[in-house]
C-alpha cells in the first residue's frame, strides 16, 4: 500500500475527484510520462496506464496527462489500467512548443518549487534564467537559482553582480556534490510534501543533483565526456523521485530552447526590477519600450538598468506578445470552421 499523502495528496485534491462521473474509481498520480502511456502511483500499487478514447481523442495534446497531473483511472489488472479522468490542472511548468508558435508543452503539474539548475561554467546564463522565472511567475511556482559545480573556478562577484537584479526575488544556492553542506541546505529549502521540478540544459547536474538529495542512486547519470568536460546528458523523459524528507522531485530532459507564453506585463517589469522606477514616467500607461520621458529608458542610458536586462524585457515582451497573438488567430479561426460546418449541416439538412 502506498500512502499519497506522500505524493502530495490534499483534502483539496478529494474535493475535486468528488464532482468526477468516475469518483467512484481509485485515483493516483503520474509518476512517469511517455507519450501517451503514464506510470501511475495509487494506493494500490504502481500501474501502467494508456488513455480511455475520449481523452486520447476528445482533448488537445497539451491536455493529456504530464508527470504531476492526478488522474482516476480504471484498473485491468494488479499492474495496468486505463485513465478515465484527470482532475483539474493547477501550477503547470509548460514551455512554448519548439518550432511551433502557438502551442504550450507541459512539463509537470501540480510544482510548488521550480529549481533553474545552471552549472558555474560556460552553462551559466542570466537572459536564460530571466525566461524561466517569468514563465513560473505567471503559475505562482516558487523559483529558486540552483548553481552546481561551485567546486570549480570560477568569479563568485561577478555572478552575484549578473544576478543582483534577481536574486532578491529568488533564493540563490551555489551547490556541489564534494560538498554535503551546500546539499543539506537545499534538502532543507523542500519541505515534506511538496513537489519541485529540476529544470535546466543537459550536462548541468540534475540527475546527479536529486540522487544526492535522495541519498541513493534514483537516476542513472553518465560520466564526464573527455572532449566537452561536461556531463552528458541523460534523462530522457520527465520522472518522478521522493526524497526521504518527504520532498517530491521531478527530473526533466535537458531545455535547449525555453520559450515563453507569459505576457503579464507586470510581473515582467517587476521581475527585471523596473517597478522602482513606477511613477517616474511621463505616461501613466507608459511600456517602457520608445515613449518619451520613460524613466526606465532613462536608467538604461544613466546606466541604472544593465543594457542586456533591458533588451532581453524587449525580447520577452514580443516573444510573448507574439504568442498570445498566435493563440487568438488560431481560436478566431477555428470558430470560424465550426460555423462553416454548422452552416454546411444545416443547408443539407433542407434537401433531405
Amino acid at each position: 500500500m502506498n500512502d499519497l499523502q506522500y505524493y502530495g495528496w490534499t483534502e483539496n485534491l478529494l474535493k475535486l475527484k468528488e464532482v468526477s462521473d468516475f469518483n467512484y474509481l481509485p485515483h493516483g498520480r503520474v509518476t512517469v510520462s511517455h507519450k501517451t502511456r503514464y506510470e501511475v502511483v495509487a494506493e494500490k500499487g504502481f500501474f501502467s496506464c494508456e488513455l480511455t478514447g475520449n481523452m486520447l481523442f476528445g482533448r488537445d495534446p497539451s491536455e493529456y496527462p504530464c508527470t504531476g497531473d492526478w488522474v482516476i483511472f480504471q484498473p485491468i489488472d494488479n499492474d495496468k489500467g486505463v485513465i478515465m479522468d484527470m482532475l483539474p490542472r493547477r501550477q503547470t511548468f509548460f514551455r512554448l512548443k519548439s518550432d511551433a508558435v502557438s502551442e504550450k508543452q507541459v512539463i509537470a503539474a501540480y510544482v510548488n518549487k521550480a529549481f533553474i539548475v545552471q552549472s558555474l561554467d560556460d552553462n551559466f546564463n542570466v537572459r536564460r534564467i530571466e525566461r524561466f522565472m517569468l514563465q513560473m511567475a505567471g503559475e505562482k511556482i516558487q523559483p529558486a537559482l540552483v548553481l552546481t559545480k561551485s567546486d570549480l573556478e570560477y568569479d563568485k562577484n561577478e555572478t552575484e553582480a549578473a544576478l543582483r537584479h534577481l536574486s532578491t526575488k529568488m533564493p540563490v544556492f551555489y551547490t556541489s556534490i564534494h560538498d554535503a553542506n551546500s546539499i543539506k541546505a537545499l534538502s532543507e529549502f523542500i519541505q515534506p510534501n511538496e513537489t519541485v521540478v529540476f529544470a535546466g540544459s543537459s550536462g548541468v547536474g540534475k540527475s546527479t543533483l536529486i540522487n544526492a538529495l535522495c541519498g541513493k542512486e534514483v537516476f542513472k547519470t553518465a560520466t564526464i565526456s573527455a572532449s566537452t568536460g561536461k556531463g552528458r546528458h541523460t534523462s530522457t523523459r520527465r520522472e518522478m523521485a521522493l526524497m526521504k524528507e518527504g520532498g517530491i522531485l521531478i527530473d526533466t530532459p535537458g531545455i535547449k530552447v525555453f520559450g515563453v507564453t507569459n505576457d503579464d506585463t507586470g510581473l515582467l517589469i517587476d521581475l527585471m526590477d523596473f517597478s522602482r522606477f513606477e511613477g517616474q514616467c511621463r505616461f501613466k500607461d507608459c511600456q517602457h519600450i520608445h515613449e518619451a520621458g520613460c524613466a526606465v529608458i532613462q536608467a538604461v542610458d544613466h546606466g541604472e538598468i544593465d543594457h542586456g536586462v533591458y533588451e532581453n524585457y524587449l525580447k520577452l515582451r514580443k516573444e510573448a506578445w507574439h504568442y498570445n497573438a498566435s493563440v487568438h488567430e488560431k481560436r478566431r479561426r477555428g470558430k470560424s470552421f465550426a460555423r462553416m460546418v454548422n452552416e454546411v449541416k444545416k443547408n443539407s439538412s433542407k434537401y433531405r
